[in-house]
């Protein structure tokens, strides 16, 4: 089986601060995995390089074996099949979900099969369908983040980027926000997320990367991960 994706010894930096060091990775189609580490680690900075929007001082990023994304700008690299689901939703408050998800859509010129896309995803999220002419910005949190999640896989991604989709979620809205990246794996999208939240996250993932101040520190099946001492005491309170 050929990777989905490969980044290999990704240094970057923002003026003459190193945010990320060094840092490989990898993902085969179908898998989900997390980059998991403390605010300011440079998790969000290697989703955004992925994406085209932060330029990398040194090496290289693959995607499925021929396209070095450090040569691609923004709205190519989504042309590839690769979407993002921001930190902190990003949506467009003072347009409708249906808007919203329209403008997920963009980069396909057929009008029907932007609406084909919209009634999947109402089918997909019936709630949203209840709320397709309201306000995106008068949603609650978990409403919004599936707004998100709906907006991205719009495009019909080969590779879901989302960071930290747990944020600022109550914690049951978080397990219904979990439980449906486990679904969108299933239907055969490959998720690449950064997360906090380690205890959702490792019982999800079936791959873990953990990062500090830039650097991957530790790698391996999310189960394992889940058992090391620096994980144990940081992210999951010691729990055994």
């Amino acid at each position: 089986m050929s990777l989905l994706l490969k980044v290999s010894d990704l240094s970057v930096a923002y003026g003459s601060v190193p945010a990320v060091i060094d840092a490989s990775l990898e993902m085969n189609p179908g898998e989900i995995r997390v980059i998991l580490g403390a605010n300011g680690a440079g998790k969000s900075t290697i989703i955004k390089t992925l994406l085209g929007l932060v330029r990398a001082r040194t090496g290289r990023i693959e995607f499925d074996g021929k396209h070095d994304l450090t040569r691609l700008k923004p709205h190519q690299i989504h042309r590839l099949g690769i979407a993002w689901v921001p930190e902190g939703r990003k949506l467009w408050g003072s347009l409708t979900v249906l808007e919203n998800l329209r403008m997920g859509g963009f980069i396909e010129t057929d009008n029907g099969k932007i609406e084909k896309g919209i009634a999947e995803m109402f089918e997909r999220f019936p709630r949203l369908k209840e709320r397709r002419d309201q306000l995106a910005g008068s949603l609650s949190g978990g409403e919004q983040q599936m707004v998100a999640i709906a907006r991205a896989l719009m495009s019909k991604p080969r590779l879901l980027l989302m960071d930290e989709p747990s944020i600022g979620l109550a914690p049951i809205v978080v397990r219904d926000i979990f439980e449906l990246v486990r679904t969108i794996n299933h239907d055969g999208i490959s998720v690449l997320m950064v997360e906090q939240n380690a205890r959702q996250a490792l019982t999800l993932a079936h791959w873990a990367y953990l990062l500090e101040t830039g650097q991957i520190v530790e790698a391996g099946p999310a189960s394992e991960i889940a058992t090391k001492e620096r994980v144990q005491e940081v992210f999951l309170g010691g729990a055994a």
